[in-house]
């Protein structure tokens, strides 16, 4: 996790108490969940998917899209709720999708997404909660 102080804050004892063990190890460790084992993958009602550590709003499901990679995907995210950083992991470059609000992983963005946008964030749905529309 990088140094920046985000506007949710918490010490490790108290992120491991309030997400689940599978939350934690991609919000905080960084990990990834297993492609096509969130529910969140097929979920297609009107609302807003949110960050699971802080409850930050990211994305509106109109502009979720199937993507075949089996993590939830979207092409634009709300204004000011993530930030990138560069990600060199694994042998590769990519860029991180970060919670702008409490700085939790939440999965990659890449060019290959549709228009109008062309972008692709591609998002741990163990990362996210959803609220559907009223």
């Amino acid at each position: 996790m990088d140094q920046k102080t985000y506007p949710v804050s918490h010490s490790d004892a108290e992120w491991r108490r309030i997400l689940t063990p599978e939350q934690y190890e991609v919000l905080r460790g960084h990990a990834t969940e297993r492609p096509g084992s969130c529910a969140l993958l097929v979920e297609k009602r009107a609302g807003t998917f949110s960050c699971a550590g802080c409850g930050t709003p990211l994305f509106r499901s109109k502009v979720k899209f199937e993507s075949g990679t089996g993590w939830p995907s979207f092409n634009e995210p709300l204004p000011g709720a993530v930030e990138t950083t560069t990600d060199r992991s694994h042998g590769m470059v990519r860029t991180e999708v970060h919670c702008a609000h409490c700085g939790g992983h939440l999965g990659h963005v890449f060019d290959d997404g549709p228009p109008p946008t062309h972008l692709r964030y591609c998002i741990n749905g163990v990362a996210l909660d959803f609220e559907p529309a009223a």
